[in-house]
């Protein structure tokens, strides 16, 4: 899969030190979703087992033990994700992740 953007995941954890403990999970997210084929939301869901699969190809991930929420956008048929959404629940409780 194509990511857009890894500049997005990072500016969340350089811009506040707090969240330095997200630095990992985050990469290893990235790398595990580098190296994925996915061509369905089930195929999504058999990688990621906790991610919770929203309409119109948009996908929820917990990060650092449920710690963080990533919100994506998965465009299947050309094979990239973009990134709509990282932060706390907090945060994440805010956001309509249907417009974001």
């Amino acid at each position: 899969m194509r990511i857009i953007s890894l500049s997005t995941l990072k500016a969340f954890w350089v811009g506040n030190p707090s969240r330095k403990d997200a630095t990992e999970p985050v990469l290893a997210w990235y790398r595990h979703t580098l190296k994925a084929d996915w061509a369905s939301p089930a195929e999504v869901k058999q990688d990621f087992r906790n991610a919770s699969i929203l309409k119109d190809g948009r996908v929820v991930f917990n990060i650092a033990g449920n710690k963080y929420r990533l919100v994506v956008w998965i465009n299947y048929a050309y094979r990239v994700v973009y990134i709509r959404f990282i932060g706390t629940h907090a945060q994440y409780d805010k956001i309509d992740v249907q417009t974001i």
